[in-house]
């Protein structure tokens, strides 16, 4: 069964009625531009079929009462007294309340049943899922009108200021604005975006390592430090203004390791603006290639991979019909992105599982993905 057809039996089982609304946000995998979305930079991610659906109606008081089928909970929390209670899963919605009514938003209370498929902790966006899923809900049952770009930084504000994890704007983006066959090129400092679309013979492979990121907020931190301090060095707003002729003329003059940490930010920068072109000239190819040096300057610049990740990617690139692959996501764990020849995508993830099971005695999860639709609302009766 899949996940929408569980919320209405589900929903009847808690509240003895048919939901009014069912919203759904996506996760989201980065094909290319990591770590550079805190540095103003440019980010090329698409939304996966892979999402969080909270079925609801309304309420006459401003109680909210979740029940996540996935941790087999309930949770409630009155708009009027929103406190946070640390760590959880519904801190994540309490957030998006918080966030809203903090923008003028006049809510209204609901009761709904929550359920999804976005891994967590695997570098696909499940908490940026959760959020935009949280803001539709509340837009919806509260008669209010969607504005995307606008929702995606009240979800940021939420996950930095609420939940606390400091977070850049492109999980967000991707979820609320994304469009079906399409990656989303934004511009992480003023959030203009164009939908670029994915070739017809090109498959989005997700590559689940099987294992969860160690990303500690210290390492995490100190890498967002670090391009600052370079920032400051070459007098700038962020490192997404400095340009390569610029760092390799001044670059030397830095802190070896705030050298390394600045070279990945502003050559990533120039992949992902390549990879818009390679997309749009349908150069696979060159595009592959992009995604093969993102990896190497997020393992030996960056270093925010893991033997995890650079096996799995090793692997893929290996295989038949494989343009390129890469890490994706902030790092430490989680999956790798494959780009891959459509008409030998089932052999590439059947060859990938098994070699990468042999290597490292995990079992991974392969996920041949789609391009989808942002936040939506999918039921309003």
């Amino acid at each position: 069964m899949d996940l929408r057809a569980r919320l209405t039996p589900a929903f009847e089982e808690c509240f003895g009625t048919l939901p009014t609304f069912i919203v759904r946000a996506p996760g989201r995998v980065n094909l290319i531009g990591e770590h550079t979305d805190y540095n103003d930079g440019f980010v090329l991610p698409m939304a996966i079929d892979r999402a969080v659906w909270i079925a609801l109606r309304r309420r006459r008081d401003r109680q909210v009462i979740v029940h996540s089928l996935d941790f087999d909970a309930f949770a409630a929390f009155s708009l009027d007294q929103l406190q946070s209670k640390g760590l959880g899963w519904i801190e994540y919605l309490r957030g998006i309340a918080w966030a809203l009514q903090k923008a003028g938003y006049a809510l209204t209370g609901w009761e709904g049943v929550m359920v999804g498929d976005v891994p967590i902790g695997a570098g696909l966006s499940s908490s940026a899922a959760t959020e935009l899923a949280a803001a539709r809900a509340f837009i919806a049952v509260s008669e209010l009108e969607w504005d995307a770009v606008k929702m995606a930084p009240l979800a940021q504000k939420a996950e930095n200021e609420w939940v606390g994890v400091n977070c850049g704007i492109m999980d967000q983006m991707a979820s609320a604005a994304a469009r079906a066959g399409h990656a989303l090129f934004l511009d992480c400092r003023s959030l203009t975006f164009e939908h670029i679309p994915l070739p017809a013979g090109l498959s989005v492979v997700v590559l689940d390592t099987a294992t969860r990121r160690g990303l500690l907020d210290s390492a995490y931190n100190e890498r967002r430090q670090q391009c600052e301090s370079a920032a400051r060095f070459f007098g700038v707003r962020a490192l997404r203004d400095v340009d390569m002729r610029t760092f390799e003329a001044r670059g030397g003059q830095l802190e070896p390791l705030t050298c390394r940490r600045a070279r990945h930010v502003i050559r990533e920068n120039e992949h992902v603006t390549r990879a818009v072109a390679a997309l749009r000239g349908g150069d696979l190819e060159t595009l592959g290639r992009l995604l093969v040096a993102s990896h190497a300057s997020l393992r030996d610049d960056f270093e925010v991979s893991s033997q995890a990740l650079n096996i799995m990617v090793k692997i893929a690139c290996q295989q038949p019909g494989c343009f390129g692959a890469r890490m994706t996501g902030a790092g430490f764990g989680g999956c790798a992105v494959a780009l891959v020849h459509a008409e030998k995508v089932q052999d590439f993830a059947i060859c990938v599982a098994k070699k990468y099971a042999q290597q490292t005695d995990l079992t991974p999860n392969v996920y041949i993905c789609q391009a989808v639709e942002g936040a939506g609302l999918l039921l309003s009766s």
